[in-house]
């Protein structure tokens, strides 16, 4: 009898486990499906999130204490004077890169058939300590009831002196094209300094500043050549043992030759589901007080989708 009642007893332990086990499957595939589904229905509701605006989210500009680096030294040179000259130098020669590929999009149907896609990357190479390369290349692409909203491409190459320090200098170069506010090219070229605000392995704050000459040919207006002052204040944080990233990036850029302001921003929500593959949603804004006839100043968007990223 008492055979039977434990037999029992464990049979009902399995059967209690098996139904706890496929709950919790339940709502961890809930807790994945349910911003994208918000998301697109927030898309599929208001035609101003049909916009787009280029803006890839930059790799953070400093590896910080997540990095670790390993140095080798000579058995006949190992004393402690030798270890700590090789422990100071460890980080000089040491090259590393790091990429980060990400898809967006979003298709719906009925009042308004929309269909968006967008592809960014990052890349991050340090040569030393002294410098470090990146670059931010993305391409959008969109249609809304079957006339070409967007065809954005955008590229960019950067180059940071001493990204290690609290205080570093900046200059870059970008081009890019936009079907959306008609903007057949646009150069730009800037250099300045930057300075880290905040600099911890789960919290990171930067705030830059450059001077950039920019070049913009309109398919619509007459061609725009501006000096701008640009600042822009970039974050991450990272919580719940790094399974959740939030980053914001900000850009204010006024003309300092005439009335010509731009400014935009995003904000980014990354939640881990393997060690290089994250879901994310990004809610981003873009202002430009000049466009052509037609074109809001103000653009909008809010979207999901998967990030691969290596460190």
């Amino acid at each position: 009898m008492t055979k039977a009642l434990n037999v029992s007893l464990l049979t009902a332990y399995i059967l209690d486990k098996k139904q706890f086990m496929r709950a919790k499957a339940r709502f961890l595939l809930m807790r994945i499906l349910f911003l994208p589904i918000l998301l697109s229905f927030l898309l599929s509701i208001s035609p101003v999130f049909s916009q787009i605006v280029e803006q890839p989210d930059p790799l953070r500009p400093s590896l910080s204490d997540s990095t670790k680096i390993i140095v080798q030294v000579d058995s006949s040179a190992a004393d402690s004077s030798g270890a700590d000259s090789a422990s100071a130098f460890a980080g000089s020669s040491a090259h590393v890169f790091r990429y980060r590929f990400a898809a967006d999009g979003t298709i719906t149907s009925g009042n308004i058939n929309r269909a968006l896609i967008q592809l960014a990357s990052a890349f991050d190479y340090r040569v030393s300590k002294a410098f470090t390369f990146s670059s931010n290349p993305s391409f959008v692409y969109g249609r809304q009831s079957g006339i070409l909203a967007e065809r954005e491409w955008f590229g960019d190459f950067r180059a940071t002196l001493f990204p290690e320090r609290r205080f570093y200098y900046l200059g870059f170069g970008s081009f890019e094209r936009s079907n959306l506010r008609k903007i057949n090219r646009r150069w730009t070229i800037a250099g300045g300094v930057g300075y880290k605000l905040l600099n911890h392995k789960r919290a990171y704050i930067s705030v830059t500043n450059v001077v950039l000459q920019e070049f913009s040919d309109f398919s619509e207006l007459n061609d725009i050549n501006v000096v701008r002052n640009s600042t822009r204040l970039y974050g991450e944080y990272t919580f719940g043992g790094d399974r959740y990233t939030i980053t914001h990036t900000a850009f204010y850029q006024p003309a300092l030759d005439r009335s010509n302001l731009r400014w935009n921003a995003t904000l980014s929500l990354s939640i881990k589901l393997s060690t290089l593959i994250s879901l994310r949603s990004t809610l981003a804004n873009a202002y430009e007080s000049l466009v052509v006839p037609g074109r809001q100043n103000n653009d909008l968007r809010f979207t999901a989708g998967l990030v691969y990223e290596r460190k």
